[in-house]
C-alpha cells in the first residue's frame, strides 16, 4: 500500500449510504460464517438488496438472491460495488466493474490497491472508497447519528 489513496469525506461516504439500495458483493461466500456472508446479511437487514458475485456460485442463491459470476453480468444498475477479495485481485475486479452499470467502488477493510484506482479513475469513476468496512462505517455515519 502506497498511501496515495485518499478516501473521501465522511459527508461524502454518508451521501453514498443514504442514496445507494443495491450493493454487488464481490466474494460474497455461501458461508454463513465467513465475513462477508456477515457483513452482507447486516446489510441486507438495513433495507439494502444484496448482489452476489461469485463465479463458483454462479446461478445459485446467496441470501436469497442470485449470484452472478462477474459484475459484467448483473442486468441493472448497482449503486455500490463491495469487493471482498484480496488486494492483488482489486485490479481486475476494477476492470469488470469499469464494464457493469455500477456507481461506486467499495473495498472492504483491509483492502487497498494503486493500480485499481488508477484503473478505475482512467476509466471515468470517481466514487471510490478503499480499506472501508461497508458495515463499519454504515452504523459510524449514519446509526449513530
Amino acid at each position: 500500500m502506497s498511501g496515495l489513496f485518499k478516501n473521501p469525506s465522511d459527508d461524502v461516504v454518508r451521501q453514498y449510504l443514504t442514496t445507494s439500495k443495491t450493493v454487488a458483493v464481490v466474494g460474497l461466500s455461501d458461508r454463513e460464517e465467513t465475513t462477508s456472508n456477515r457483513v452482507s446479511k447486516e446489510m441486507q437487514s438495513r433495507g439494502y438488496r444484496i448482489i452476489p458475485v461469485n463465479p463458483k456460485l454462479a446461478g445459485q442463491e446467496i441470501l436469497g438472491e442470485k449470484a452472478y459470476a462477474s459484475l459484467a453480468e448483473i442486468p441493472f444498475h448497482v449503486d455500490i460495488v463491495d469487493v471482498f477479495r484480496r488486494s492483488e485481485f482489486l485490479p481486475d475486479v476494477a476492470r469488470d466493474f469499469l464494464q457493469a452499470d455500477a456507481q461506486i467502488f467499495w473495498a472492504q477493510l483491509g483492502l487497498e490497491n494503486q493500480e485499481a484506482e488508477e484503473i478505475l479513475r482512467a476509466g471515468g469513476c470517481e466514487d471510490i472508497v478503499m480499506n472501508r468496512c461497508i458495515k463499519k462505517e454504515h452504523t459510524r455515519l449514519i446509526l449513530e447519528q
